[in-house]
C-alpha cells in the first residue's frame, strides 16, 4: 500500500482518549516495546530484532502508544528508510503492533499517523507499507489514514477488491473500478 501524495499536507490527527498517548521511543522502553509486539502476535520478536531495525529508522522514528495511568506501551510503528526497486526513496511504515488488551482505541491509527507525519516532515512523498490481505482492521486503518493499494502484481487487482468487499470498504480508485 503507498500513502496518496495529496494528502502529505493533511494527515489525520487521531485523537485519543485522555488515558493514552504518543510518543517517541527512549532508551530504556526496550522491554516493554518487546512485549507489545509479542502481544500483537510477533513471537519471534526480541531486544536483538528491535536493535536490528531501530539501525533502519529514521532518528525518533519508533512511536509507542501508552497507557498512561500504568505507563505501559500498548501499541508501536516505525519509521524506516527503505528504498527499493518500487520505492526508489522510500519510507516504510513498518512493525505496526498493538496490544490485544487495548484494542478498539484508535492507537494503530495514532501511532501509524505518527509515522507518516515523520516521513512527511523529513521530506519523504513515497510511503509504503507491507501487509497481508488477513489483517483486515490493520488495512481497514491504512486505507482511512490515506493509504491505497499498490498493485504491481497480476493478482493484486482481484485481490484488492476482495478485501475491500470483506471490509465493506469502496473499491475506489481508477485500478480497483
Amino acid at each position: 500500500m503507498v500513502f496518496r501524495e495529496d494528502l502529505l499536507d493533511c494527515i489525520p490527527q487521531v485523537v485519543l482518549d485522555e488515558d493514552y498517548e504518543v510518543r517517541p521511543y527512549r532508551p530504556g522502553d526496550e522491554a516493554g516495546q518487546v512485549r507489545v509486539m509479542r502481544a500483537a502476535g510477533f513471537d519471534t520478536w526480541n531486544e536483538e530484532s528491535l536493535r536490528s531495525n531501530l539501525a533502519k529508522a529514521l532518528p525518533n522514528g519508533l512511536f509507542l502508544a501508552m497507557h498512561k495511568p500504568r505507563d505501559l506501551i500498548v501499541g508501536a510503528a516505525m519509521s524506516i528508510h527503505n528504498p527499493s526497486e518500487l520505492h526508489p526513496f522510500g519510507g516504510e511504515l513498518g512493525w505496526v503492533a498493538c496490544d490485544p488488551d487495548h484494542s478498539g482505541k484508535g492507537l494503530g491509527a495514532a501511532v501509524c499517523a505518527a509515522v507518516v507525519r515523520r516521513f512527511a516532515v523529513s521530506g519523504y512523498r513515497r510511503i509504503y507499507l507491507k501487509t497481508d490481505d488477513w489483517r483486515l482492521a490493520a488495512i481497514k486503518i491504512y486505507l482511512s489514514l490515506g493509504f491505497e493499494p499498490f498493485l504491481f502484481l497480476p493478482d493484486m487487482q482481484e485481490r484488492w477488491r476482495a478485501v475491500c468487499g470483506r471490509l465493506d470498504w469502496p473499491s475506489t480508485g481508477p485500478l480497483l473500478q
